[in-house]
């Protein structure tokens, strides 16, 4: 009886803190609404009425923040898992975004790491995301997102690492498309890819054409197939545009960043030799 009472007492105070956090995170969410630039979403025509992947450049916080935003569908986004508990938040956080600032003001992001921890867990375990795993919980993360595609929901990856690719993105890992894989194990259906460009200094978001899966390939031809594409995708959106300054996926100093036109000057300087 005294073991019950305990346990229940536990689960009813799990069920409070929940709802807490879900109250400061409806608050927080309903300012940085208020707040942030609306971003107007081009190439919507290119939203497949089925769920789909949609791929997109990270652009630092501007990705994920515009997906949970102004994305024009159901949609859920992948998000790191350490910035889901508070213990592994400081570490991640300060590797991720923060490790390539000048040695002489590491010390202040490293302090600022830890501070943005408690508000981190808050937003990202209240939004609508779905935590990536890169030890055995893989599967876990792969299960979860066939579930959502399955309830008819998008799902937003931004899968850049540190190798940068070109001007416009950082190289893209390739794993996630094994989720098409799962997907057609589960429902029959081959998935279908959507190249995204995030704008931010154009208040835009652009989607490009899909590119479908194919079950019957070798998943390592499919990997290479729509990871290339799809680089190359978001590459051509972000030329095609107005110039602009692009924001790049590593927290690098604003005086690095590049513009989206400089793969055109350069072509067009190499044509004029």
């Amino acid at each position: 009886m005294e073991y019950n009472a305990c346990y229940a007492n536990n689960e009813v105070g799990d069920e409070m803190k929940q709802k807490r956090t879900a109250w400061i995170y409806r608050i927080l969410r309903k300012i940085v609404y208020t707040v942030y630039p609306k971003v107007d979403s081009e190439g919507v025509e290119n939203l497949p009425d089925e769920p789909a992947i949609v791929v997109g450049n990270h652009s630092q916080l501007h990705g994920p923040i515009i997906s949970e935003l102004h994305f024009p569908a159901k949609n859920y986004t992948w998000c790191a898992g350490p910035m889901m508990k508070l213990n592994e938040v400081p570490a991640y956080a300060f590797e991720d975004f923060w490790s390539f600032k000048p040695w002489y003001s590491r010390w202040l992001y490293r302090i600022v790491s830890y501070l943005i921890a408690p508000l981190a867990v808050v937003i990202f375990n209240n939004a609508h995301t779905i935590a990536v795993h890169r030890d055995a919980r893989l599967f876990s993360t792969f299960k979860q997102t066939v579930q959502r595609l399955q309830e008819g929901n998008h799902v937003v990856i931004f899968p850049e690492h540190n190798q940068k690719y070109n001007h416009i993105v950082y190289d893209f890992e390739d794993r996630f498309i094994d989720i098409a894989k799962l997907y057609h194990k589960k429902t029959g259906k081959e998935l279908q890819f959507v190249p995204l460009y995030i704008a931010p200094n154009l208040k835009q978001m652009h989607f490009g054409e899909p590119i479908r899966f194919c079950a019957d390939r070798p998943i390592e031809e499919e990997r290479q197939r729509i990871r290339e594409y799809l680089m190359t995708a978001i590459t051509d959106i972000a030329c095609a545009l107005p110039e602009h300054t692009v924001i790049p996926y590593r927290n690098i100093p604003k005086r690095e960043y590049p513009c989206n036109r400089a793969r055109e000057e350069r072509n067009d300087a190499e044509a004029g030799r």
